[in-house]
């Protein structure tokens, strides 16, 4: 990804990665669904926004679906931009509107049960 995002004008590669995490409550896993037919738009659209807002000169986003374990990448971001501030900026703002936006449920599994993460915002409900 961040050999795709290397531009001979840009001063600055950013790159995000989220990973599933135990939080201290026994997380062994996570189930992550995705209504794709809805989330490739979106996706696109929060990419394109983002190059708009923080002329960013590359954008790469993958994000995975299906069960996954602790310390495995959830999602990775490649911001490159002809400064660091506006990468950083441009990275931060794709993975914030990626958590309210986009379709995609993430389902912890634990030691002692499941339970489906509550989406951060969509469309204005949480």
């Amino acid at each position: 990804m961040v050999k795709r995002a290397r531009n001979i004008e840009a001063g600055a590669i950013v790159t995000f990665l989220g990973t599933v995490r135990d939080d201290g409550n026994g997380i062994e896993g996570m189930e992550l669904e995705a209504f794709r037919e809805a989330a490739l738009p979106e996706l696109e659209s929060i990419e394109d926004d983002a190059i708009s807002r923080f002329g960013l000169l590359s954008v790469q986003i993958i994000h995975r679906i299906g069960s996954l374990a602790v310390g495995d990448n959830i999602v990775a971001i490649v911001c490159s931009a002809a400064h660091r501030d506006e990468a950083f900026q441009g990275c931060r703002y794709i993975i914030e509107e990626l958590k309210a936006k986009a379709p995609i449920w993430k389902k912890e599994i634990a030691k002692n049960g499941e339970r489906w993460v509550e989406q951060k915002n969509l469309g204005g409900q949480t």
